[in-house]
């Protein structure tokens, strides 16, 4: 019997073959274009006409604007492998992408075209991610990826969720809650699977030695922990019990990372950085515990995960599967490593800023780097993304 095609016949532009290729390339120009209109609207050098509060809606083209590019960048690329169904490519795709493009001047200029109009154009990106996927899982079947599909609707109400709010009460708090919430626990199911599965399979070409534990029972308890008090700072977020959930589920999730051997891929970058990504998830437990606690500034946990748990993850992901999607060799460049690099210089001078409220110059040193480290990526890796996968 003949293997059943990965593709279909497909001769247009490169960029619509697969949804990673414009996804992660818009993703990353939206993060970095972002964070540079950032900083001078914090210190009131410009203004943005947009209904939101300026920490709102910087918030919100994180959690709504870039992740979701880059969640459904992957989740358009890891669905066909999962389901053994054909990629999204061409016009459909391209209709998508631009139905996620026209959410961001909608948000930028809500306060002109009015809150309910820019949330109706905003919210039918996520929708039509939802309708997508749940569309892929169920006409093949893929039941073990309806938590997936679960944790992206819960994303797509999230952003319903915020534009209300906002609307209503001039802050998105419960909004930001939930696209935070569900953007870790994405983090911690999705790189659950792919942070052992690479690493072991590096480690096992490099010979005998310690490997990644297998997912067992371990990871399904410290799942359920980190989801009950995620869904517990949520809901109340000042309680002293959610603090103590929070704590623990921190805990439980450093023991799971130390599990994968991370500490034996120091020689390639490209593992590396998963686990150094991920890191910052037991992290962003930990201080947000403790910052329900006064013993902290809040604000540190929420942004080691931002910075550092979304940043560096969703850049570990775009490299990879850029490269090994296009037909080259998992190895970083010094381009690449220099884009890990101001991630990670990005995410720990953000946490510090938040811990230093006095340290002005570390929000500086924080914002450049991040916008160096998106803005390296797109210039890396656009070319790649831009052009034909490579013949072997």
């Amino acid at each position: 019997m003949a293997p059943i095609p990965r593709l279909r016949d497909y001769s247009g532009p490169a960029i619509l073959s697969y949804g990673f290729r414009p996804f992660f390339l818009m993703g990353a120009l939206q993060a970095a274009l972002a964070m540079v209109l950032l900083l001078p609207l914090w210190f009131g050098w410009i203004d943005v006409p947009t209904a939101f509060a300026p920490r709102d809606w910087h918030v919100h083209e994180l959690l709504y604007g870039y992740l979701p590019a880059v969640t459904t960048g992957f989740l358009l690329t890891a669905i066909p492998n999962w389901t053994g169904r054909m990629p999204l490519q061409g016009n459909p795709l391209l209709g998508l992408v631009l139905l996620w493009a026209a959410g961001r001047p909608a948000v930028a200029f809500s306060a002109v075209i009015g809150w309910q109009a820019a949330a109706a154009i905003d919210c039918a990106f996520l929708i039509g991610v939802v309708l997508v996927v749940a569309r892929e899982v169920v006409t093949g079947r893929n039941w073990r990826n309806l938590p997936v599909l679960l944790l992206v609707t819960c994303f797509a109400l999230g952003n319903v969720t915020f534009h209300i709010e906002a609307a209503r009460h001039g802050t998105a708090e419960t909004g930001i809650r939930i696209g935070l919430a569900v953007a870790i626990l994405l983090v911690m199911l999705i790189g659950g699977r792919i942070i052992p599965s690479f690493t072991r399979n590096w480690l096992a070409r490099r010979g005998e030695g310690r490997l990644p534990v297998p997912f067992g029972r371990f990871d399904i308890v410290s799942l359920a922990i980190g989801l009950a008090a995620l869904a517990a700072w949520a809901a109340a977020p000042q309680s002293a019990w959610t603090a103590a959930s929070l704590i623990l589920a921190g805990c439980i999730q450093a023991v799971r990372l130390a599990r994968w051997a991370g500490d034996r891929t120091l020689s390639d970058r490209l593992v590396l950085i998963l686990h150094l990504g991920y890191v910052f998830v037991p992290i962003g437990f930990v201080l947000l515990g403790a910052g329900i606690w006064g013993l902290v500034p809040e604000t540190a946990g929420i942004h080691a995960w931002t910075g550092g748990a979304i940043g560096a993850m969703t850049l570990a992901v775009m490299t990879r599967a850029s490269l090994g999607h296009t037909g080259r060799d998992l190895v970083a460049d010094r381009a690449t490593e220099a884009v890990f690099g101001l991630v990670l210089v990005a995410a720990v001078a953000r946490i510090g800023a938040a811990l230093v409220p006095s340290a002005a110059w570390l929000l500086w040193i924080a914002g450049l780097a991040w916008v160096a480290a998106f803005a390296g990526f797109a210039l890396a890796y656009g070319p790649i993304l831009c052009r034909p996968r490579l013949s072997r």
